[in-house]
């Protein structure tokens, strides 16, 4: 396509008008706010800019130290680098209060943008200007045009070698018309900007020092939040944080009337019964901060306390004019994983929360305020089905409540069948877009092609790089993200989406080599882990407590193998010369929680403790798993009788 973005930018700007005025001529209180949340693709760029919009609005002082990505406040966001939750943001400019919200990129939290697109009007879409529209970029854009939100592009990394702004444009717009969005959708303003630097502009290689165009657009583009604060009260909750004095707080935008402090209320959801409760603080974002305030009125994003139990989706509303507003749509979870009470011998040595009850309960508290979880009571009172958007998405909770004190095991992810109207089975599909060197390419199709993906189209850069999008079931996905780094020696990047239910695509094979398994409770030495290492790669140091049943390493063949890493050398009167050299060790594998969650089997478990992750085997004697192997098998044998 041929057009030019300037024209875009410049008729949007002219089409979109200031402030609209009140039939009296007069301006309302809302014409002065304008709502907007920031959405994209992962590491595109969106907290960085949030950064920028803080620093040049004066929420800072200037010899104030403000670390880099300031929104990401939660320990396991700021060691990961991405952005988990969505969290709120104002700030003042030319008299307009700007409310933001900075959403996450990762597919797996798309629950977290679906359900802050309520409390907006208009979304930035940032676009990297090397990589252009990734499958995020899609979702979370979609998801804003079915909403009727008002777009604003901007393509960021502009700095970034390689970039290619207009080609980006291009590609935009393409997506945007891909999606069914209306011609004032696809006449979107386009700002360029490079969020590290803090500059932007209308054109690509002229761009001011300074996030100005930026917010001009903001304020001329994205419409004043309707609402008439002469009505009666509505406030739709779409997101509950918690504060140790107040307790649960619920956030969200006032659709009609005014919320006033100590106001008596009811609160209440479609199909609910109302029940009453009284507003004993309300907050509005200022900057980084919540500051108290008496009243605020329609269009406005505010953080109300004091409601005992408030959740997301619920409405509150004036008492005598009761009520609730539809809550958006979020999608079903397509990933479940078993959430066990730990029983191996080293149960309640490091964790604090080791209970069924405990267990129970902080399970259901994570469903209150994450939407697109599922938490299932199953047939025994020490297990929990959780279901979520992805590995990622079950993979975060895991460790929040590993730092939290909770010891659990955790069985392996799998994902949500369905069967459609004539009883066919159905699987999840992801869209998954791989970027790779182009002498790796082979190598990657290969390995996908074994895993049931199916290649929609490939894009060749020109620089040595190349692009593949592929369709593959969401079980083809588990484990090949650390597959692709090593075929790609550290090179290869991945990213999918969720597409939809698709006829199942048939068997996948699963790991090709078996477990080493502990045959004995005891602590590693060099002499038994020296004795056992030619069978495979460890996982364990000499000197690491073991229990019988503990997978301490993987095995070179595909079956599992017994052995005694506990094993200590015979002590006797006779010595050789060089018999007592010191032993050569390998040294062991290290996994991360999410790789562990990758490598387990069916009859596997991942034991979680505050200061361990450890693998194991659901029956940790090898009697017990002969004896099942054997049930197994006469069962099968019984079922092919029956045929």
């Amino acid at each position: 396509m041929g057009h030019c973005p300037a024209v875009i930018e410049n008729t949007a700007l002219s089409r979109r008008c200031a402030p609209e005025k009140a039939q009296n001529g007069i301006l309302n209180m809302n014409d002065k706010i304008r709502n907007i949340a920031i959405i994209a693709h992962v590491d595109h760029g969106k907290t960085t800019l949030v950064d920028q919009l803080l620093r040049q609005s004066g929420v800072f002082r200037s010899n104030e130290a403000v670390q880099d990505r300031v929104m990401d406040s939660n320990d396991l966001e700021r060691e990961r680098g991405i952005t988990i939750l969505s969290k709120n943001t104002a700030v003042n400019y030319k008299g307009y209060r700007i409310n933001i919200v900075d959403t996450p990129g990762h597919a797996d939290f798309g629950g977290e943008v679906e359900r802050i697109l309520k409390m907006v009007d208009g979304v930035l879409l940032l676009v990297d200007a090397f990589e252009g529209c990734m499958p995020q970029t899609r979702f979370v854009l979609r998801k804003a045009l079915e909403l009727g939100k008002v777009p604003v592009v901007v393509i960021n990394k502009i700095d970034r070698p390689g970039a290619r702004p207009y080609e980006v444009v291009d590609e935009t717009l393409d997506l945007f018309l891909e999606l069914g969005a209306s011609d004032e959708q696809c006449d979107f303003p386009i700002v360029y900007a490079s969020a590290k630097q803090g500059v932007s502009g209308f054109d690509p290689y002229k761009l001011e020092s300074t996030m100005q165009p930026l917010f001009d657009t903001i304020i001329n583009s994205v419409p004043a939040p309707g609402g008439e604060e002469e009505g009666p009260l509505q406030l739709l909750i779409s997101t509950v944080d918690y504060d140790d004095y107040v307790g649960r707080i619920g956030v969200g935008r006032i659709e009609r009337g005014i919320a006033v402090r100590n106001r008596t209320v009811a609160v209440c959801t479609e199909g609910g019964e109302p029940r009453e409760a009284k507003l004993s603080r309300l907050y509005r974002f200022e900057g980084l901060k919540r500051v108290e305030v008496d009243s605020v009125g329609a269009g406005d994003i505010v953080a109300v306390a004091g409601i005992p139990g408030i959740s997301i989706g619920e409405t509150v509303c004036d008492p005598l004019n009761i009520e609730p507003l539809p809550f958006v749509h979020i999608d079903e979870p397509t990933v479940s994983m078993d959430f066990i009470v730990n029983t191996s011998p080293f149960a309640g040595r490091e964790g604090k929360y080791v209970t069924s009850r405990n267990l129970r309960d902080r399970l259901f508290k994570e469903v209150e305020t994450n939407v697109s979880m599922r938490v299932e009571e199953t047939g025994s009172t020490d297990a929990f089905k959780v279901s979520g958007r992805g590995e990622l998405h079950l993979s975060i909770l895991i460790e929040t409540m590993r730092r939290q004190d909770y010891e659990f095991a955790v069985s392996r992810p799998r994902v949500i069948m369905k069967r459609d109207e004539h009883g066919h089975l159905l699987e999840p599909i992801e869209e998954l877009t791989v970027d790779v060197p182009s002498e790796y390419m082979g190598t990657v199709m290969e390995k996908l092609g074994t895993r049931r993906a199916v290649m929609n189209n490939m894009i060749n850069d020109n620089e040595g790089s190349v692009r593949l999008v592929f369709d593959i079931p969401a079980r083809g996905l588990m484990g090949y993200r650390s597959e692709l780094l090593t075929d790609t020696r550290g090179n290869g990047v991945m990213s999918h989406i969720f597409k939809g239910y698709e006829p199942y695509t048939g068997e996948i094979a699963e790991r090709t080599r078996g477990s080493l398994i502990a045959s004995e409770s005891g602590e590693a030495n060099s002499y038994g882990i020296f004795n056992t290492q030619e069978r495979g790669r460890m996982f364990c140091h000499p000197g690491d407590p073991i229990y019988e049943g503990q997978i301490v390493g993987e095995c070179s063949r595909n079956e599992d193998i017994t052995v005694n890493v506990c094993k200590k050398k015979h002590v006797t009167n006779m010595r050789a010369s060089g018999s007592d050299e010191s032993l050569r060790l390998t040294p062991p594998l290290e996994f991360s929680l999410e790789q562990c969650l990758e490598f387990i089997r069916d009859d596997e478990l991942v034991e979680v403790t505050p200061k361990s992750i450890r693998m194991r085997k659901r029956l940790l004697t090898k009697d017990q798993r002969i004896k099942d192997f054997n049930r197994r098998q006469s069962q099968s044998a019984e079922e092919r009788e029956e045929l």
